[in-house]
């Protein structure tokens, strides 16, 4: 009768890890939620300088060109909602340390101390990359891509001309842009290459976990070329700059990711060669010749 007690009780042994799991990741999660509202909130309250800020590169562009920056609402509500997505993207912006902290706090515990070291600079490396991928994107990719944009306004010509007995002047067809509707745009340039300057870090710690090898990401060169190419076409507006900039930069990420990798094997060949449980192909040839004589 003991038995079926015994057993019972290891199953609610088992089960108490994963209870006490689950409970700390609700904790974590909560507090990221909460400190996610904290900056959306903080940001909110100075959403309209942010915006100001946003509206640089094309305020620059059109002051180029002797045009006040004058964007628009063409609703009611799309200041409320321009206000909104501001908060989103700043308060995503402020609360990220504080986000990965919690999410650092709840996965090292089950990590050892050499995971601990390999995975933490993969941790800070990720949202530098991203910095860094919005800060091209913002200060480099966006003023050209306006540039190209504003290229297609088309002003009437100063002279007139009778036809009918009538005045008829040459057509303006000039920029007076939707607030909502650049931020839009402008968000997922920053976004965009933000995820894409991500391409080195996933890469690299695919390649420290025995995922992917320099080699392999060799050989598929012409494939990520092409799955590049689709990824331009995707993730920005139909011109061409942006589309090559896009793919000249993603494919760079790509080139300096296989030699990231290249280097993380050459660390764990030398680490294995130290721990003497590195064989290489002629040792491996000449082991199993000798098995056969």
């Amino acid at each position: 009768m003991s038995q079926p007690r015994e057993s019972g009780d290891s199953m609610n042994d088992s089960a108490a890890p994963l209870i006490e799991h689950l409970a700390e990741l609700r904790t974590r999660l909560i507090r990221s939620v909460l400190y996610f509202i904290v900056g959306m909130v903080i940001c909110f309250f100075v959403a309209t300088p942010i915006f100001n800020f946003l509206t640089q590169p094309l305020c620059s562009e059109l002051m180029s060109r002797g045009q006040d920056c004058d964007l628009i609402f063409i609703s009611p509500q799309e200041g409320f909602f321009v206000a909104i997505k501001v908060s989103l993207l700043g308060g995503f912006i402020l609360s990220f340390p504080f986000i990965a902290h919690q999410m650092w706090r709840f996965v090292a515990p089950g990590l050892y101390r050499s995971e601990k070291n390999a995975f933490l600079p993969f941790l800070l490396a990720s949202p530098f990359m991203f910095f860094l991928g919005s800060a091209f994107a913002f200060f480099v990719v966006t003023p050209l891509a306006y540039d190209f944009f504003l290229g297609f306004q088309q002003f009437g010509s100063e002279g007139e001309a009778v036809v009918n007995e009538e005045v008829a002047q040459g057509l303006s067809v000039v920029f007076q842009g939707s607030a909502q509707a650049y931020l839009n745009l402008t968000i997922k340039f920053i976004v965009a290459f933000g995820l894409c300057f991500q391409l080195p870090v996933l890469l690299t710690l695919m390649g420290k976990a025995g995922l992917v090898s320099a080699v392999g990401l060799a050989d598929v060169r012409k494939y990520a070329v092409v799955g590049i190419l689709v990824l331009a076409a995707l993730v920005t507006p139909p011109d061409v700059i942006t589309q090559v900039i896009l793919f000249v930069v993603v494919y760079g990420l790509y080139e300096i990711s296989i030699q990231l990798v290249k280097r993380v094997e050459k660390q764990r060949e030398a680490e294995l060669r130290r721990q003497g449980v590195w064989f290489d192909d002629e040792d491996l040839l000449g082991t199993a010749d000798e098995d056969r004589k």
